[in-house]
C-alpha cells in the first residue's frame, strides 16, 4: 500500500532533520520552504542550502519546493507587533502565514496532509501551532498534530544537525527576535 503523501513546511535544515525521520516511515513528504520572516536576504540563503544540503545527503526520496520569498508580506502580516517578545502575537502572526501558505500549496497539490517543523523548537508553542493548523483544516486537508520537541526531538535535531554538518542560525525565526 502506497503512503499518504505530505506537505511539510520547514523553517530550516536543522530543524527539518529529526522530523523527517520520524515521518518517513509513514508518508511521502514534500518538504516546503516558505519563511518569509527570514528577511535578510543572505541569512534566508543560507537556511535554504542548509536545508537542500540535507535533503540531498540524506539519501531519502523527499521532494522539495521553495515558496515564494515574499518578506513585504511578512512585515505586513507584523506590522505593529515588532516589539512583542519572542512567542507573543508577532510569532503567532507569523504561524498563520506560514501554515495557511502550506495549506494553500498542500491544497493546490491535491496533498491531503500538511504539517511543520515548527513545534520542534522549544521556543515555539505546539499549543499555538496545533491551534493555527487545526483551524486551516478542511475537506481533504488534514493537519498531522505532533509535538516534535517530545521524544528528545529537539535533541536528535542538534544530533543529527552535527552529524550532516549543517548550518545553524544563531536565532530561530525572524530579526525581531534576535536577543539584543
Amino acid at each position: 500500500m502506497e503512503k499518504p503523501k505530505l506537505l511539510l513546511h520547514s523553517c530550516c535544515g536543522p530543524c527539518s532533520t529529526s522530523v523527517l525521520e520520524r515521518l518517513l516511515d509513514d508518508y511521502n513528504i514534500t518538504v516546503f520552504f516558505y519563511n518569509p520572516n527570514i528577511t535578510d536576504p543572505e541569512e534566508y540563503e543560507k537556511r535554504k542550502a542548509s536545508q537542500i544540503y540535507f535533503l540531498k545527503g540524506y539519501g531519502k526520496s523527499i521532494d522539495f519546493l521553495v515558496g515564494d520569498y515574499d518578506v513585504e508580506n511578512f512585515y505586513e502580516e507584523v506590522k505593529g507587533l515588532e516589539n512583542e517578545p519572542e512567542g507573543g502575537r508577532r510569532c503567532i502572526k507569523c504561524f498563520r502565514l506560514r501554515l495557511k501558505k502550506t495549506a494553500e500549496m498542500a491544497k493546490s497539490l491535491g496533498i491531503k496532509n500538511f504539517s511543520t517543523t515548527l513545534s520542534v523548537s522549544p521556543h515555539k508553542s505546539y499549543q499555538d501551532i496545533k491551534a493555527i493548523g487545526s483551524e486551516l483544516e478542511g475537506v481533504d486537508l488534514i493537519f498531522i498534530k505532533e509535538d516534535f520537541k517530545k521524544k528528545d526531538g529537539f535533541s536528535r535535531s542538534i544530533q543529527l544537525s552535527k552529524e550532516y554538518g549543517l548550518y545553524r542560525q544563531r536565532y530561530c525565526g525572524c530579526e525581531f527576535s534576535k536577543t539584543k
